[in-house]
């Protein structure tokens, strides 16, 4: 088959347009970005791509071995990273505070990208007594966020990021047992977690926007991504997913969304993102939307009062 060069052309801006890829993300030099779980799968290639852009980069996670493993390979792609540390532990609200006390000295904030997640683990309880994946996964960056907001706002361009998943779909919350003390479905857990970061994001979308702050709150989803996440997943039902495995986005693909998310000039506030191909499964990164239910206010609302009251903190906007 024969194509002039014109046709060609035309074929490679259509793909292009269709696919959003790493190298679409802009020149991010005296940017700071803040990125929660960055020392592994798709919060490491976040924090790799924006380093590679020129940004700065806080990984927040707990373990100093795992930042230092992640900072040298960074630094190996990118040997002039400006990349540091942030010991972050979010099933802890004592290590939260510490760890936006410290971010709290940069001089901006760019973006927070709320990305750190458990997936199904067996029913645990924090310190300060969440049950984990509602802890982690929401409490712990609701209050990390909180702590951060003075000043993610005063820079008019400033995002906050919360990443969710595809599980959200199933999510609602249970005021009624918070923290399953009467009964615990790990994944009835994990979904609960992804739709309280989608309220969570609403809400405080709507927030900022009360308030004609520039900065946005965002939300987006890596799709089915093959990382460490789920390494509570049962063996027989790994074994029965390798199959599907073969179809999962690898960590990289499985960032773009949320660097669409942080740093794409077309983002607007409440914006969401995810792949684009077998349902948000796997494959680049576009707008995409959320269940209805997600979008209801009153619940919202609702979730924002109760996050408050567990975590002690207020938001000042």
């Amino acid at each position: 088959m024969h194509h002039n060069n014109e046709t060609l052309d035309c074929l490679m801006m259509e793909r292009d347009m269709r696919s959003y890829r790493a190298a679409d993300v802009p020149d991010q030099t005296g940017n700071t970005f803040i990125v929660t779980g960055a020392n592994t799968g798709i919060g490491f290639d976040t924090a790799r791509i924006l380093s590679a852009r020129g940004a700065r980069v806080l990984l927040g996670c707990r373990s100093e071995r795992k930042a230092t493993e992640a900072i040298n390979r960074i630094s190996t792609e990118t040997p002039n990273a400006d990349i540091i540390w942030l010991p972050l532990d979010l099933s802890s609200l004592a290590s939260v505070s510490r760890a936006a006390e410290r971010a709290n000295q940069e001089d901006r904030i760019d973006g927070l990208i709320n990305n750190a997640g458990v997936m199904v683990p067996p029913r645990t309880m924090t310190e300060d007594g969440f049950e984990l994946q509602f802890g982690v996964n929401h409490l712990g960056h609701f209050a990390l966020t909180g702590l951060l907001i003075n000043k993610i706002k005063q820079n008019p361009n400033a995002r906050v990021v919360n990443v969710s998943s595809l599980a959200h779909r199933n999510g609602h919350i249970d005021y009624d047992d918070l923290h399953a003390e009467n009964s615990y479905n790990r994944m009835a857990r994990y979904a609960m977690s992804k739709f309280a970061n989608i309220l969570f994001t609403y809400e405080l979308q709507r927030r900022l926007k009360q308030a004609e702050s520039g900065a946005i709150a965002v939300a987006c989803h890596p799709g089915g991504s093959a990382t460490e996440l789920g390494r509570n997943i049962p063996t027989f039902a790994t074994i029965a997913l390798l199959p599907l495995r073969l179809f999962l986005n690898s960590s990289a693909e499985g960032a773009l969304p949320t660097l669409m998310a942080a740093t794409s000039k077309a983002v607007v506030g409440g914006d969401y993102f995810g792949p684009t191909q077998l349902g948000e499964l796997r494959h680049s990164a576009t707008k995409v939307d959320t269940v209805p239910a997600s979008k209801d206010e009153i619940d919202a609302a609702r979730l924002w009062q109760v996050s408050q009251e567990q975590t002690g903190i207020k938001f000042s906007i």
